[in-house]
């Protein structure tokens, strides 16, 4: 039920169109939780209908022009129940894992390529969360806001590093094709 509160959450820090919001969600909040634009309208939508959100009223007919959602009480009373509420963290699941457990019993051919092809797209995660810690969060702007939006960030920043590290041991450890059981 996290996309709701994810959607809630971008509204409450600025209303926006379903357009805007999906470029927002592009560009902030989908590097850690991802939908895709349909399944944000389609959750607009049903936002609205529980009285969470409506759309902010225009003077001009709204007919072909955007609309912009803004939060209702119900909505922001709704995403104190959510993050207050206790969640246990979910197991970590991942192919690689999965694939290199395998890669133990049946061989690594193929395998090197797709690690360094991961190795790469982490190093260029990582740049690009760098660069949007340096533009977004300049030394003295401590408001509890930017405090947490940055905490996340870092979290961010701390993961593509570890799975840099990670990556670059993995590779490391990449048994010799000669010394593999056929």
């Amino acid at each position: 039920m996290s996309l709701p509160h994810a959607i809630l959450t971008a509204l409450l820090e600025k209303p926006s169109s379903g357009l805007d919001l999906t470029r927002r969600f592009d560009k902030s909040i989908g590097y850690f939780w991802s939908a895709t634009h349909q399944q944000i309208y389609r959750e607009l939508g049903k936002l609205e209908a529980e009285g969470f959100i409506r759309a902010q009223p225009t003077e001009q007919p709204a007919r072909g022009q955007r609309k912009s959602y803004e939060v209702l009480p119900a909505g922001r009373a709704e995403l104190r129940r959510w993050t207050a509420a206790a969640q246990d963290p979910k197991p970590h699941r991942d192919a690689l894992f999965l694939r290199l457990r395998a890669a133990a019993v049946v061989g690594t051919a193929g395998l090197e390529a797709d690690l360094r092809r991961h190795l790469d797209l982490h190093r260029s995660q990582l740049a690009e969360y760098e660069e949007i810690e340096k533009r977004d969060f300049p030394p003295g702007d401590d408001s509890a806001q930017a405090r947490l939006q940055h905490l996340v960030l870092r979290a961010g920043i701390e993961l593509e590093t570890f799975w840099i590290r990670w990556l670059a041991e993995a590779l490391e450890k990449l048994p010799d094709p000669a010394e593999q059981a056929p």
